[in-house]
């Protein structure tokens, strides 16, 4: 089955000077921000691959962006230095929200609520309000980082993944804590909901990737080994059929969702992928391809062709 699977790599994107951690889609399918240890954030269009644009230039490092589509403004997680909000049409920072100086690890917007959850290294998620950008409230479950946040249309929750090795479902409205579970033996990393709603998806530090049933109480489906290392992110195919990981081993793997099988390894060896830590990905609907970005201060862009 995995040889049915092509990949290619189309292009590299360079220009970053460290690490890249952060990538995040834009209002066109083939815009792609990308942001790291450099402070620099860039805009990239794949269907001009090879020339990147400064939006922003921020004096600490990144590890998230978030768009928001309909006024067209990139929110920046400058760690230890709060939350920018750049008009991408004038480039001027719109607002500039003050957190506590804590890493800020992700950010989630939610249209539903009018919200943007920020995922805070002091175990806090920073609640702000997506018309005015004000802090509205702080919800703290722990004292160990929130690494990661995921929103669920379906259900109105809010998918948290911390450092103490724990996932806790919120009410996304009043972050009410739901359900919390226990099932990591490492910082949880990543969470990803199915583009259907039914499935929770996390993974992080232990290598595990664990499946969780939404529907009936967040049962665990099951897990596999998905990685040597360390897994940093999670992302869906736009149609929802497939989904990829990426890891600290330096890999890209892609899964079909339906039967959890491991369809296609991207590795150095085999496909001139990144040689150090792959960070974040990004599956954009423009001609299906797959971005990936890296300890290795480069972008890679992948064609998958699923024959």
């Amino acid at each position: 089955m995995a040889s049915k699977i092509q990949v290619q790599k189309v292009a590299t994107l360079t220009g970053h000077r460290d690490c890249v951690y952060t990538l995040e889609g834009g209002a066109n399918p083939a815009t792609i921000y990308s942001a790291g240890s450099d402070g620099m954030v860039a805009a990239w269009d794949l269907h001009h691959p090879e020339n990147g644009e400064l939006v922003a230039k921020v004096t600490t490092s990144v590890y998230a962006l978030r768009f928001i589509p309909e006024r067209n403004l990139l929110l920046i997680g400058q760690n230890l230095e709060g939350l920018q909000v750049i008009d991408l049409k004038s480039k001027a920072i719109h607002k500039s929200v003050a957190l506590p100086k804590v890493p800020i690890f992700d950010i989630a917007y939610v249209p539903e609520t009018a919200q943007v959850y920020v995922a805070l290294g002091n175990g806090g998620i920073a609640v702000i309000g997506a018309e005015d950008f004000e802090l509205h409230s702080m919800v703290r479950k722990s004292d160990q980082s929130v690494r990661c946040l995921a929103y669920n249309t379906t259900t109105n929750e809010l998918a948290a993944g911390y450092s103490d090795n724990l996932v806790r479902i919120f009410d996304a409205s009043t972050l009410e804590l739901k359900h919390e579970l226990p099932a990591h033996t490492n910082s949880v990393f990543t969470v990803v909901y199915s583009p259907d709603g039914t499935q929770l998806l996390t993974a992080g530090r232990d290598a595990h990737l664990r499946v969780w049933q939404v529907q009936e109480k967040y049962k665990e489906r099951g897990y596999v080994i998905a990685h040597m290392y360390t897994v940093n992110h999670i992302t869906f195919s736009p149609e929802g059929r497939y989904f990829a990981t990426c890891s600290m081993d330096k890999s890209i793997k892609v899964w079909d969702a339906h039967t959890f099988k491991l369809l296609k390894v991207i590795d150095k060896v085999r496909n001139a992928s990144h040689g150090t830590s792959v960070n974040k990905l990004f599956w954009s609907a423009h001609q299906n391809q797959l971005v990936s970005c890296s300890d290795d201060r480069t972008i890679s862009v992948w064609d998958i062709n699923f024959s």
